[in-house]
């Protein structure tokens, strides 16, 4: 399973659940706590948080990492005096994430350049809701309901990190057949083009598309990632179905580097790329 199909960063053999961490429970029985305090139920406080009662009750046991709109919407409702915003900033961003993967996700975090390739799937930080729900509910061997829910808030939680980091730049080089296939059917294609069309709009956000049709390609030995760390060092990343490889070699990275680079002037414009997009999502 990789990045974009299974867990937010991948999955172990232990089919990518969710790791419970204690500062995961201690959240949940902060919730638990100030939702007692308020004198509601479960029941009466899921409606209120615009959640469902077994996220809540997930949240409460410690299983599921809280969204950030649950934070807000849960300190407003229970009165919490900023308590829950608080905790929650001391929460780690890992759990769901396969264990080769956390390194680089923790790297992720802080990077100020961040370079990723695809030819699978649409990249988990480009992901629309609909579409990674599509994914995981596609995934061999299946997984549970309640796996299914932490996984996909565990990858809409790492997502902030496109709109936290503004002065982190991030360039995205998709293959165009990743829309035509219509993953998920027409109306999640369409919702995914203009999320992703959305995204393009922002300053530090590039997406490039490589078209069906391209005689020459740099990236045919397949999808991979490199980042820029705040003191300048360049590290890669790349991912099978069920493993990932740290690359911090600088030969290698360096060899990454020459491909990505080639790839960047073999897509199509950002301008173009936009066209492309916008057509395919007529066509959608």
């Amino acid at each position: 399973m990789t990045e974009t199909a299974g867990a937010p960063g991948g999955s172990g053999s232990s089919g990518g659940e969710p790791e419970v961490s204690d500062s995961l429970k201690a959240f949940g029985e902060v919730v638990k706590a100030f939702r007692r305090r308020a004198r509601l139920t479960q029941e009466e406080f899921a409606p209120r948080v615009r959640y469902s009662l077994p996220t809540v009750a997930s949240i409460e046991q410690g299983r599921r990492f809280p969204p950030a709109d649950f934070v807000d919407r849960a300190e407003e409702v229970l009165d919490a005096f900023g308590t829950l915003r608080g905790a929650a900033r001391h929460l780690s961003r890992r759990p769901g994430l396969a264990s080769w993967f956390r390194q680089w996700a923790s790297l992720e975090a802080e990077a100020v350049s961040l370079y990723t390739y695809e030819c699978r799937l649409i990249p988990g930080l480009l992901q629309t809701e609909a579409y990674a729900r599509t994914l995981f509910t596609n995934q061999l061997p299946p997984l549970g309901d309640e796996q299914i829910e932490a996984q996909l808030a565990a990858r809409l939680e790492r997502q902030r990190l496109l709109r936290e980091r503004p002065n982190t730049a991030y360039s995205f080089i998709l293959e165009e057949h990743l829309f035509l296939r219509r993953t998920g059917g027409r109306q999640v294609t369409r919702d995914l083009i203009d999320h992703v069309l959305g995204l393009a709009q922002l300053r530090n956000i590039e997406i490039q598309i490589m078209p069906v049709v391209r005689e020459d390609h740099a990236g045919l030995h397949g999808p991979m990632r490199l980042l820029e760390t705040p003191d300048n060092r360049w590290l890669g990343y790349c991912e099978g179905q069920e493993s990932g490889q740290f690359i911090s070699d600088p030969k290698v990275v360096s060899m990454l580097q020459m491909r990505y680079a080639r790839m960047r002037s073999q897509a199509l414009t950002l301008e173009d790329s936009v066209s492309l997009l916008r057509q395919m999502r007529g066509a959608a």
